[in-house]
């Protein structure tokens, strides 16, 4: 019997987003890191930060009153987690506490103006990845494109933005250190979600035009082009995004070459910069500075993640990102809040500035690099 044409083009469907999935998928390195002492495997621990998470009210963006970032970063990381775990149960409630945006809470939904906003679309778009709902890939994919495509009414863009659309860069560029991941995990989540390749040349050219501007001979990130300070978790936003894109960037890819490179360089030198105890500091070069646990989790993440796709050495950064997550953990707290958690910082030319920052305690910029971290270990 011949098949009949609709499950022929069914089928062909079907392989060629499994090739899709399969340029996207990762671990090419089956790293074991070891037994884990009581409650201190991913798992447990995983659990615990998304039980925080599902427990606590939306943190808001101000002035705009529209649900924050650091929320949608730790909210993307209990989603992966959770699937990678097989937590069904905790997952539904993750996908549950999203359904009032399609009705009450819409207006908490951002405005796709800048990077802080726009980034909102990876939750959806993960949503639609995880369960096919076509709700979330049209919430969620118009948000990616906005990224590169001017307004309607071009008068909202400077010069500069458009100079930055017309060198194939996101009107939303501005060359801080934390877009690296903010826009670079919502495009790759495009090209997830969808297996259109123009999401990842986008990105990867976002961040090799970011590499070029910005990296330093030692490998890190100064927070801005007129601050000279290595900020731990603006190098941790950096880290988590290269890592992230590597993660699903081809081989082949004419821009893979150069992030890949720019990745190694800055993981060379968190490994020299790293604490015997595992940690990393508010400033990653100053090891008189405090311990801070945010940038911690982001270079932990980015450990993981290099070693379990081979591109680095499993012997050398494997133990150090044991290390990492073990001492890590140790800053939580009975109801799974991590400390020493540097409050949200701008850019400012006076060591002092970043040295005196305020740290708090369960901050979702704390909380969500332990859950990608969960997620790496876990991939």
């Amino acid at each position: 019997m011949r098949p009949r044409p609709r499950l022929v083009v069914s089928c062909v469907l079907l392989g060629f987003l499994a090739v899709i999935r399969l340029m996207a998928a990762d671990p090419v390195v089956r790293f074991d890191p070891g037994p884990w002492p009581a409650g201190s495997s991913p798992r447990e621990v995983g659990r615990r930060i998304t039980a925080n998470f599902l427990a606590r009210p939306h943190r808001l963006l101000e002035p705009n009153h529209v649900v924050h970032y650091a929320e949608i970063c730790a909210w993307y990381g209990a989603l992966t987690f959770t699937r990678l775990a097989g937590e069904q149960e905790l997952n539904t409630r993750l996908v549950a506490r999203f359904e009032p945006f399609f009705g009450p809470e819409a207006a908490l939904i951002p405005r796709p103006v800048d990077v802080d906003c726009a980034v909102f679309g990876a939750v959806p778009l993960e949503l639609f990845i995880q369960t096919r709902d076509p709700r979330y890939l049209g919430l969620g994919r118009p948000m990616a494109d906005q990224q590169w495509t001017a307004p309607a009414v071009t008068g909202e863009l400077s010069p500069q933005m458009r100079a930055h659309l017309a060198a194939g860069l996101s009107w939303h560029t501005r060359f801080w250190i934390d877009d690296m991941y903010m826009i670079t995990i919502l495009q790759t989540q495009a090209f997830r979600a969808t297996g259109d390749k123009i999401y990842l040349d986008r990105a990867a050219h976002e961040a090799a035009t970011y590499l070029h501007k910005l990296q330093q001979p030692n490998g890190l990130i100064p927070h801005a082009s007129d601050v000279p300070y290595f900020w731990g978790r603006g190098d941790g936003w950096f880290a988590a995004g290269m890592a992230e894109l590597l993660r699903s960037l081809p081989a082949d890819h004419p821009d893979r070459a150069r992030i890949l490179a720019g990745y190694r360089k800055m993981m060379a030198t968190l490994l020299n910069t790293q604490d015997g105890d595992g940690m990393w500091h508010e400033l990653i070069d100053d090891p008189t500075a405090w311990a801070e646990t945010s940038c911690t989790g982001m270079f932990t993440f980015a450990f993981i993640t290099g070693v379990k796709n081979g591109w680095l050495d499993e012997k050398i950064y494997g133990p150090a990102a044991r290390k990492a997550w073990l001492r890590l953990i140790t800053y939580l707290d009975a109801d799974g809040n991590i400390r020493e958690v540097c409050a949200g910082t701008g850019a400012k030319n006076d060591r002092t500035y970043y040295l005196e920052r305020p740290r708090v305690v369960g901050d979702f910029h704390g909380q969500a690099p332990l859950l990608w971290s969960a997620s790496a270990w876990l991939r």
